[in-house]
């Protein structure tokens, strides 16, 4: 049976199941319809709109439950059913206009984690319906669409082709298929009216920005706002993808851990690779052994620092839904569209420096690596011991031989960082342009480990990808257990290329 059978009778079903997901209700608020053909909205005016009506219907959730609790209802019961209802509804919306949208919804889903567990729940089980469960295009527009890119008689390229897609994405949606020459592969279609999407998206983003001086008066708003628009819109070249995913194939080509799969073809929104099957490491955080999720995990952290090293690219977007354990064991890699260039020059005396300050030196040191780094504005005061106090607990993890990553551990973290106080001294700090793609993938990353809980030996990562560090962390472990044969350890670190893991080795 080809997969092509049967596609009459599922296209009915899913118009059916489209029909009835776009009029479920919440609260009496209708869920925004998607555009024709299941594609996301682009105009300016009604995307704005279907992200303005939230707040509205947040406030007619509260105004019932005021009306409830006077009929004598629990207090406890009324707030938990109106954050259930609003994060439902929060990535509905997000689900639905995609681009930007999913994608903030995608780092949500991480960093719902740094929510409180009373207040998470709601939140976590919304979001995992986000990662998969945007509203689909409909055969009609992925035919079209092929038809569009690759020619009236694109089904001849394969032997067979399903019209219903196998995963999504957050700029497009991925489809199982055979090419010509009998390998099974990935078609990735972009969105229709993706790219508009996304660029009205941007184009509110830097008129909001204007606006974060008043949270951040320290940053450079404007120059991490254009870095950061810049990664989005390479995201929407796929013959950049389709280049940055030949360099990782190649580089990783026979490697016992990892695979990539190879770009088939390319053609302008259209991008063909070969098929992975596997479990996605977003199943293994609720399902997997601590063994299994310690092995994917330290996985994770080699394939985004040993990549820089072996392509001169940084793996932009680490989050567990682009990463499965396939049959033989390895680690697959999928979505190679937020990458970029790296290191820059001087990253790796940014990386000593900070090292050396915070394990070795004190508030002083701190405060002159900050400075030099562009992590502070010229002439610009700011508390050197509030920020040396907040960065301590942020090198836990490669303090010690081993470290347990948590959610409890990331959410205070998180909460000490964006804590709405004036005198928080993370308001004086700023992001140098150069440093957001890093930055970005090094907290989904971190995101990631603390959903898996993943417990592993962070600092012989980090020393293997940057060796300059090896004699800063003898001398930490110097201090810390008595005299040590320096270079007897740097000997051990050289030749050691296991990642080495065990509770009974883990320090808190």
């Amino acid at each position: 049976m080809t997969i092509q059978r049967g596609f009459d009778r599922r296209d009915a079903d899913q118009r059916g199941i489209d029909r009835r997901d776009a009029e479920s209700t919440d609260l009496g608020t209708r869920v925004p319809e998607l555009g024709a053909g299941g594609t996301p909205p682009v105009r300016t005016a009604v995307r704005n709109a279907k992200l303005a009506a939230l707040p509205v219907a947040f406030a007619g959730r509260r105004a019932l439950g005021f009306g409830r609790r006077a009929l004598g209802h629990s207090p406890a019961e009324i707030d938990r059913d109106i954050r259930t209802r609003t994060a439902r509804h929060i990535f509905e919306v997000l689900g639905e206009l995609k681009g930007c949208a999913t994608k903030l919804g995608q780092l949500l889903a991480i960093y719902e984690l740094a929510l409180p567990p009373e207040l998470s729940e709601p939140y976590k089980i919304a979001l995992s319906e986000l990662q998969d469960s945007a509203p689909a295009m409909l055969p009609a527009t992925v035919r079209a669409t092929m038809a569009a890119h690759l020619g009236p008689h694109w089904r001849t390229r394969f032997r067979e082709f399903d019209d219903r897609r196998a995963a999504a994405a957050s700029l497009g949606q991925v489809h199982r298929a055979v090419w010509h020459d009998g390998r099974e592969v990935a078609v990735k279609i972009m969105y229709p009216g993706a790219r508009e999407s996304v660029q009205g998206d941007l184009a509110q983003l830097r008129r909001l920005s204007t606006f974060a001086g008043v949270f951040v008066p320290g940053a450079d708003v404007k120059a991490v706002t254009e870095a950061i628009c810049a990664c989005l819109l390479e995201e929407l070249d796929y013959a950049v993808e389709a280049r940055y995913q030949r360099a990782f194939a190649a580089a990783f080509a026979d490697d016992p851990d990892f695979r990539v799969p190879d770009v088939v073809e390319q053609y302008g929104d259209v991008l063909i690779t070969e098929w992975l099957d596997g479990v996605p490491l977003s199943r293994l955080v609720t399902t997997g052994t601590q063994r299994e999720r310690d092995r994917a995990g330290m996985r994770m952290v080699r394939f985004v620092l040993d990549g820089c090293a072996r392509t001169t690219l940084l793996y932009g977007d680490p989050h567990p839904g682009n990463f499965r354990v396939l049959p033989d064991g390895r680690l697959g890699v999928v979505d190679f569209g937020a990458c970029c260039v790296w290191p820059p020059e001087g990253f790796e005396d940014l990386a000593v420096d900070y090292c050396r300050a915070i394990f070795e030196g004190g508030p002083s040191e701190l405060a002159e690596a900050t400075r030099r780094h562009g992590f502070v504005q010229a002439g610009r005061v700011f508390d050197v011991d509030a920020l040396f106090k907040a960065m301590l607990p942020c090198g836990e993890p490669l303090r010690h031989p081993t470290f347990r990553m948590s959610s409890p551990w990331l959410r205070r973290q998180v909460v000490r960082a964006t804590r709405p106080k004036l005198s928080n001294v993370a308001r004086e700090c700023t992001i140098p342009a150069y440093f957001v793609p890093f930055a970005r993938s090094s907290l989904t990353l971190i995101g990631a480990l603390a959903q898996l809980e993943t417990e592993g030996a962070y600092r012989d990562e980090v020393v293997r990808s940057i060796p300059a560090l090896a004699e800063v962390f003898d001398r930490v472990d110097q201090r810390a257990s008595g005299p040590v044969d320096l270079a007897a350890a740097r000997e051990r670190r050289a030749s050691s290329g296991a990642v080495t893991a065990g509770p009974d080795r883990t320090r808190r």
